[in-house]
């Protein structure tokens, strides 16, 4: 086993197109002359990381002819840090002979913190990463310092190459963009979930298990920064659950998921809001037939804060998973954007929920978004959830019905406008079924202008209002359960997307 030290003195600083990236010094193996099948060759790698260092650290390999398998293992040291201070985290990836350039055709795989090791060769690879022929040229192992302690963070790699025949490389087989649906209908679908291809511990099989015990018509994948899972979906499928695919692409400021894109799309992440870049890659997510949808865009983990804006975003995940106060924040944030819509006669955003579900005992379709969709395919339900026909409901026990009539008997639903005069009397319903004990709130630009009793232990009930155009611009409901804290609201039952009154601004 060879070793080699990497001090910061040999560091080559480099601009990606994005964010700086520190490449060290590289590990090179002998030539497969004389390497017989099966023979392997190791290297270690030992260094150290300072704060502050950039977002990403390469480790060029050169890799000779004749290699089956590249390994890599590693671990890190994790001092203790003072209270408040985050500690020592890294995470892994690798790009093969094609190079690290942003958005490039090198990528080859990365489990962020997930594993210790990973292996490459032409028939399998670790999850997370992407079968295929380990071909000559200079590879790199991809460090991510997520954080780094005061005192720095020691690392060491190890790199094994076992050399012999390549193996036959497996042809990916996708899931189909159609399931069999029911027309023009509510649609129930959880568009955030990770599964063992990622940090998630589920597999495939298991998490569609659950979404079909969820009572879910659609999934999205969603694994952090690779489309690795992609090839291994389709056996899950069927005539009841239409699985889409897709990817959370994790950055450092911000998280977004990439909703129903083509099978094997595979979109960087290795980028700041300071670099403009994003603008590029949600340009590949429409182009790829995806939904650039921002996810919990005001969660307080480092680095899961939205930070680009929305001016690419097709939804925004206001609530995820179990209700909390980043939800709330999210929920406030996001009603904004319905009032500067309004004011400014803009397109505007809708909302969605989804479970973020990792592993038990998250709850997978825990929230979930209702949309109403033409058919259960693919371009349908984008097309619901782009127009703000929906509703987010904490289970499939929950059921809204959510309308807006004129004095003429005109009618709009969730994510429509009624366009009538600025003094018609409009009568807004909600029927619900599912929420029992829940409070009914009717939310305008104005704020929350109806607060019902709670609805029976049944969980069934009906609340109307009225109201016109020229009072509310739009109307918005939410389900809250009884809490004992006053003033406060209540964790959400049910949240829907907004109506639009009246003839001007946005909407529609």
């Amino acid at each position: 086993m060879a070793e080699d030290t990497h001090g910061i003195g040999r560091r080559a600083l480099f601009v990606t197109g994005a964010a700086a990236a520190l490449t060290l010094g590289t590990v090179s193996f002998a030539a497969a002359d004389g390497q017989g099948q099966g023979t392997q060759e190791t290297k270690t790698v030992r260094g150290t990381l300072p704060p502050g260092c950039p977002d990403f650290v390469y480790v060029p390999v050169e890799v000779p002819a004749g290699v089956r398998e590249i390994k890599v293992s590693y671990t890190y040291d994790r001092p203790s840090v003072p209270a408040g201070t985050a500690g020592n985290a890294l995470d892994i990836g690798v790009f093969d002979q094609h190079g690290t350039e942003l958005g490039g055709k090198g990528f080859r795989g990365w489990s962020g913190g997930a594993r210790t090791e990973f292996f490459v060769r032409a028939d399998d690879a670790t999850p997370g990463y992407l079968p295929g022929p380990v071909h000559a040229g200079t590879w790199y192992v991809a460090l991510g310092p997520y954080t780094v302690a005061p005192q720095g963070l020691t690392y060491e790699l190890t790199i094994t190459l076992t050399y012999g025949e390549p193996g036959t490389s497996v042809r990916p087989v996708y899931p189909p963009s159609r399931a069999k649906g029911r027309g023009r209908d509510w649609y129930r679908g959880d568009c955030h979930l990770h599964s063992w291809y990622s940090d998630g511990r589920r597999t495939p099989a298991e998490i569609a298990a659950l979404a079909r015990a969820a009572g879910l018509d659609f999934i999205n994948s969603s694994d952090h920064n690779t489309h690795s899972s992609h090839a291994h979906w389709a056996d899950q499928a069927g005539d009841d659950l239409l699985i889409m695919l897709g990817e959370e692409i994790t950055t450092r400021n911000g998280h977004v998921v990439a909703l129903g894109t083509d099978p094997g799309t595979f979109v960087d992440w290795r980028y700041r809001a300071r670099d403009h870049r994003f603008g590029k890659f949600a340009h590949q997510i429409h182009k790829a037939g995806g939904l650039v949808v921002p996810a919990h865009p005001h969660a307080t983990c480092v680095g899961c804060a939205w930070k680009f804006g929305f001016g690419d975003a097709d939804a925004v995940e206001v609530w995820n998973g179990p209700y909390t106060p980043d939800d709330e924040v999210a929920l406030s944030a996001w009603d904004a954007t319905l009032v500067a819509s309004v004011r400014d006669g803009k397109e505007w955003l809708p909302a969605m929920g989804n479970s973020d579900a990792h592993r038990d005992p998250d709850a997978v379709g825990m929230p979930q978004t209702v949309v109403l969709a033409d058919d259960l395919t693919r371009e349908a339900v984008q097309e619901g959830l782009r127009a703000g026909r929906s509703y987010v409901a904490e289970s499939k026990n929950v059921t809204l019905t959510f309308t807006a009539t004129g004095g003429r008997g005109e009618q709009a639903g969730i994510g429509e406008r009624l366009a009538v005069a600025p003094d018609t009397p409009v009568t807004v319903r909600l029927e619900a079924s599912g929420v029992p004990r829940c409070t009914v709130r009717f939310v305008t630009d104005e704020g929350v202008l109806l607060t019902s009793d709670p609805l029976p232990v049944t969980g069934s009930g009906v609340v109307e209002w009225r109201t016109t155009p020229q009072y509310a611009a739009y109307v918005r409901a939410e389900l809250r359960h009884e809490t004992a804290a006053g003033p406060v609201p209540g964790a959400l039952a049910a949240l829907t997307n907004p109506i639009f009154l009246g003839r001007q601004g946005a909407g529609g």
